[in-house]
């Protein structure tokens, strides 16, 4: 039977090979394309200044636009500031500000040096700018739903790479120079079949000239641009800045539909592959350890009780039919352990559908924040899953606080992780930074979670209620089994990191690039491999908690539910501990706001993928629990 169950393995790692093989080519674009005629004029929205570096990290926090302290240009005001863009509300959470700007380009209308504006800049705003100079932030402007970007070279000297945003400026350690003239190119797309232009690219190649002049080519340098003396602003007195920009226009073959391409470039794609093999390795190895221990083994200790109990000789039991009596008895802090599996189960379905939905393209990056704002929905409409399973456990457990129960389910786990959320954002109002999250938008989480969360996790938990009690294969005997002395390796710390690094080991290696779009404010978009991966995952929590559960019984220990909760749960531990080395090899952040910050978002992801993939581990050993025992004939 082995290598059949190999066999079904290897056709279902297949079939999820060519499902994301499939989701690559069906990309929804998530908007519809803006046309545009000659002189028509196109926008340049302007969004929040963040730090990004290819090599290392020197700070986390964002930056306003407009922010005070940088003296930008700014547009005619309405009501006193610029015009804000309307945003989602995972664009928002994601740190988005986006506002109009003073640019004004028109199509194929080229430009050479239009100047924006004269600005003064103070000692105390030039000692800010220096600094964010020096921290690597670059500037990030909108031109028709498209990130701007600026090409760099890579490692290789001939090849171009090509990065969001562009750099505020420049410096070499002894000199540091503001960019003050944006050299704007923009590839646009000439539609046949309409007679109409679409917007397919655009690059800013930013440059630091100390007198531009208006109108010339090159500002007026005598000297190229990359030449000429820069903009380097005095930290004692106001420095004088004149802001000044150009626009030219490149016909491109690149079509609409394709014009995202260069950003979702695939980085190192043999990194991604070795990965998912390695993985699948990994779950094929523990596969054949489970299908052994469920054909061979176990199906001999059932066929063997059962023939002893078709005997009239007394014999007594032995192996894992000893605690028979004991296995099923209610666990420890029964509330507790039902309110967390319940709230697991509710992240696993957000992230297993928000998943899906990103792998069939319906997650555009064109469309700014639907990533984040389909994970807040998802997460608050399977709020009544969470109140189900968390009520039919603990009803199963006999317990009879179910008003505990119910409001436990609803605001336990949400409360704690709305908390730390709060009191990070209390840091990033401390610092000034765009990533605050505004209090309109603070009180419209708090109304998701009151008014659309808790209902139906209080709907939920009225239906598990309702429902009859889960009845056991076996019932608990009155008096509790004494649990004979363990072996080391089989007590309840040494089982957890056992069977966390399993799992980790599963997903580390993608898990690099997360982190990397996450704090490097890189897209993300590899969906069809963080598809695999996950499945990869689910398989591991639920193959290594089941081998430990089964090593236990056998060792006549049946306290069995909370250690299969934190078997698999232990795989957070890992990835805060690998998140701990990724600060101290990958980032050089030194300002405390940061470090609180980095530490803080770290530790609210790793509790959600502990109660998540502790979820998988406790299903995955009551549903083998549950059939073993009602396999053998108990007196």
């Amino acid at each position: 039977m082995l290598p059949r169950v190999t066999k079904l393995s290897i056709l279902a790692l297949s079939a999820l090979a060519t499902l994301g093989s499939f989701s690559q080519g069906f990309y929804l674009p998530g908007v519809a394309p803006k046309e545009y005629q000659d002189i028509d004029a196109v926008d340049l929205n302007v969004n929040a200044l963040t730090p990004s570096s290819e090599s290392e990290l020197k700070s986390i926090i964002a930056y306003d636009y407009y922010d005070p302290r940088f003296n930008f240009c700014k547009p005619p005001k309405e009501n006193g500031e610029p015009k804000a863009q309307a945003e989602s509300l995972g664009s928002i959470l994601f740190g988005d500000r986006i506002f109009a700007s003073p640019v004004k380009m028109h199509m194929r209308m080229p430009l050479e040096c239009e100047k924006l504006c004269d600005a003064d800049v103070t000692a105390e705003q030039a000692k800010f700018i220096n600094a964010r100079i020096h921290e690597n932030y670059v500037v990030n402007w909108l031109v028709d739903g498209l990130p701007v970007g600026h090409v760099r070279t890579g490692k290789d000297p001939n090849s171009k790479i090509y990065s969001i945003g562009f750099p505020l400026g420049v410096t070499d350690g002894k000199e540091t120079k503001l960019n003050n003239h944006y050299a704007i190119e923009v590839d646009y797309h000439h539609n046949e079949l309409k007679d109409t232009l679409r917007v397919v690219g655009i690059v800013v190649k930013p440059y630091s000239i100390a007198a531009p002049a208006e109108k010339d080519v090159l500002c007026g340098a005598e000297k190229t641009i990359e030449t000429m003396a820069g903009v380097t602003l005095s930290e004692t007195g106001t420095t004088h800045v004149t802001y000044t920009y150009s626009v030219k226009w490149i016909p491109s073959a690149t079509a609409w539909a394709t014009r995202w391409d260069k950003y979702l470039m695939v980085g190192e794609p043999r990194i991604h592959w070795f990965s998912l093999v390695n993985s699948i390795i990994i779950v094929l190895f523990l596969t054949g350890m489970v299908a052994m221990i469920l054909l061979r083994a176990l199906h001999k200790d059932i066929s063997r009780y059962n023939q002893q109990e078709a005997q009239e000789d007394i014999q007594e039991d032995f192996g894992w039919k000893l605690v028979h009596g004991d296995v099923f008895r209610a666990p420890a802090y029964p509330m507790l352990l039902s309110i967390i599996v319940g709230n697991g189960t509710q992240m696993f379905l957000m992230a297993s559908v928000t998943i899906v939905f990103a792998a069939l393209g319906f997650l555009s990056p064109s469309n700014r924040g639907s990533l984040g704002t389909v994970m807040i929905v998802f997460y608050m409409f399977f709020g009544i899953i969470a109140g189900f399973v968390s009520a039919r456990l603990y009803k199963m457990f006999g317990g009879e606080a179910w008003k505990r129960n119910v409001v436990g389910t609803a605001f336990l786990f949400p409360g704690i992780i709305f908390a730390a959320f709060v009191g990070l954002n209390f840091f990033l109002i401390g610092a000034n930074s765009s990533g605050a999250v505004p209090f309109g938008t603070m009180l419209g989480l708090v109304a998701l979670w009151f008014l659309v969360s808790t209902p139906l996790s209080l709907m939920g938990s009225y239906m598990g209620f309702q429902r009859p009690k889960i009845e056991n294969p076996v019932r608990a005997n009155q008096i509790p089994r004494q649990i004979p002395e363990q072996v080391f390796y089989l007590r309840p710390l040494p089982v957890m990191l056992m069977g966390g690094i399993l799992p980790f080991g599963a997903i580390f290696i993608e898990l690099y690039f997360i982190l990397n779009s996450i704090w490097f404010h890189k897209i993300y978009y590899v969906f069809g491999f963080l598809f695999l991966v996950f499945g990869i995952l689910i398989l591991m929590c639920a193959e290594v908690t089941i081998l430990m559960c089964y090593f236990q019984l056998c060792a006549e220990d049946y306290h069995w539910w909370w250690r299969a909760f934190f078997t698999s749960g232990a795989s957070a531990l890992y990835i805060f501990g690998y998140s701990i080395m990724y600060y101290f090899s990958t980032l050089q952040i030194k300002s405390f706001t940061s470090m609180v910050l980095y530490f803080g978002w770290t530790a609210i992801m790793s509790m959600m993928f502990f109660v998540l993939s502790g979820a998988i581990g406790f299903f995955s050993t009551f549903m083998f629990v549950r059939k073993i025992y009602g396999s053998i004939k108990i007196d």
